[in-house]
């Protein structure tokens, strides 16, 4: 079991509204409404289920309900951040109209703002309303070293999740009962949750990148991809090993696995900072298309991780931008081949200023 009560570094919570404010000059705006919960957490240390935070360029001010009144202020009292506490006694609007008086341009989060919030906001904000998009996301990308340390025992419960529950799946298994073994042995190795809806998934429904597991009974021959993560203390991990029942062997089964691993190696042999994240993609993507794969390779290479299991940056064709010391990426090329089966092979890494650090770090023996 992974000992996950004490130990983590100190996150600076405190320091992130400052590398914040500088951005709302960017954005051309006096003041920002932040609605989208995880970006709550990231900036105030509250772990509530409802609330806002009202930033500008001298103040922060967490507006939540009653049923936090204690929790809140505890929380942020312990993440250190300088943030005000509003308690509404079921006028969030009113409170918020009181807090945006007297500032012309007010930004609002469109990833999190739906259309009816934007007709409520509009009916209670005086000042113009702006969209924008990622400007918390931007700064959570570059993990500090107490978030690492987090993703860091995520994956390694989950790694001993698997090595508890490897010997399982064999022939005569079941897909949700092999799932929810995994989802117990991370509960038990010290996981607050899963990180998503673990996916096992055996013979024709590998061949579907989302498959989620159901009663397929395992049989020899089978290609099984498990592709599952953890969560402590809100971060997460996220790994996928596939494996073929009753062993190897030869034949295409045998030489899917072992050309996706190729893939997945040249994607991880150029993970650098400064590195294109598109060019991560190309070292995958190449080795496929040269295997004859090219449509059998059905998204991205991977993704950024952390509060949330799908965070920035993309790794993709399409992505632009590179890549830069302390983000946290996932590497999981994939070839889906109906009749046949699935493989993906996936491993959570940071990177660093010489290459990456795996974080994830179950055998992909074949």
């Amino acid at each position: 079991m992974v000992n996950v009560a004490d130990g983590f570094p100190r996150s600076d919570v405190a320091g992130r509204l400052d590398c914040l404010r500088p951005l709302l000059v960017d954005a051309a705006i006096d003041a920002l409404l932040i609605t989208n919960i995880t970006n709550i957490r990231y900036l105030s240390g509250f772990l509530g289920s409802a609330g806002s935070l009202w930033v500008t360029p001298g103040r922060a001010v967490l507006v939540t309900d009653g049923r936090y009144r204690h929790q809140a202020s505890d929380q942020i009292t312990k993440s250190g951040a300088d943030i005000d506490l509003e308690i509404t006694g079921g006028g969030h609007l009113a409170v918020v109209k009181k807090l945006a008086s007297g500032f012309g341009r007010v930004g609002l989060e469109a990833e999190s703002t739906s259309w009816a919030d934007l007709e409520r906001l509009a009916g209670a904000i005086e000042g113009e309303l702006k969209p924008t998009s990622g400007m918390v996301e931007a700064l959570r990308e570059i993990k500090d070293d107490g978030e690492v340390a987090r993703i860091a025992a995520a994956a390694a419960i989950a790694d001993q999740a698997l090595a508890a529950v490897e010997a399982n799946f064999v022939a005569g298994a079941v897909e949700s009962e092999l799932a929810a073994l995994l989802d117990h042995a991370m509960r038990t190795g010290g996981a607050s949750d899963r990180a998503f809806e673990t996916i096992v998934a055996a013979g024709p429904n590998s061949a579907l990148p989302h498959a989620r597991p159901g009663n397929r009974i395992l049989v020899d021959g089978d290609l099984v991809v498990r592709d599952f993560g953890a969560v402590v203390d809100g971060y997460r991990s996220d790994m996928t090993r596939s494996m073929r029942v009753g062993g190897t062997g030869s034949g295409p089964s045998a030489d899917l696995l072992a050309v996706v691993l190729e893939a997945q190696a040249a994607g991880l042999a150029v993970v650098a900072d400064g590195v294109p994240l598109a060019e991560v993609d190309r070292a995958c993507r190449a080795v496929l298309v040269d295997a004859g794969l090219e449509e059998a390779f059905s998204h991205g290479t991977g993704h950024g991780v952390g509060l949330d299991i799908h965070e920035n940056p993309a790794v993709a064709s399409t992505a632009s931008g590179s890549l830069r010391v302390g983000q946290v990426i996932t590497v999981e090329p994939g070839a889906y081949v109906v009749g046949l089966g699935g493989v993906r092979w996936e491993d959570t890494v940071l990177v660093t200023g010489n290459g990456h650090r795996p974080l994830t770090g179950s055998p992909k023996d074949l």
